[in-house]
């Protein structure tokens, strides 16, 4: 007989928890904490971690073709690049608002230019779990040829 698997003990017997919050600094863009964690054996690790808003990127497409905006400095990088339309979602919006705010604003697009947005998560994806909260939501747009 196979034994059985409990898997929400498993994950309980898994958990860390806090023992203390040492620094928690407020901006606008994020919030960083430093905190103790017990780990699940016992262990006390002095842990860092980001808060941010989630994020939205868009997969613009016309005509078979990829729409980007214009290359800009990206800061993280240190040199200008070329990415797709992407940007946070600001508090108090969905991240189907935010997509088309960021259309707007990248690419010139309005709202009733967006032919087709579908969206490729519904929960988004976590950006880096080990030390953010972030999630990415990605959508494909579509847009008719007379309207852009």
């Amino acid at each position: 007989m196979t034994p059985s698997f409990d898997a929400e003990q498993f994950w309980a017997e898994q958990a860390w928890t806090v023992q203390d919050r040492f620094l928690e600094m407020h901006s606008h863009w994020l919030t960083v904490i430093g905190e103790h964690l017990q780990d699940h054996r016992g262990n006390i690790l002095e842990y860092w971690r980001i808060e941010k808003a989630d994020s939205v990127i868009v997969l613009p497409i016309q005509n078979e073709q990829i729409l980007f905006p214009s290359p800009s400095y990206r800061p993280g990088v240190g040199s200008v690049t070329l990415d797709l339309p992407g940007g946070r979602v600001p508090a108090g919006t969905s991240p189907e608002q935010a997509a088309i705010a960021i259309l707007q604003r990248e690419l010139g697009i309005d709202a009733a230019s967006v032919d087709q947005l579908i969206a490729l998560n519904s929960t988004g994806w976590a950006v880096n779990s080990s030390f953010s909260n972030q999630k990415l939501y990605g959508f494909v747009a579509g847009f008719p040829d007379s309207r852009i």
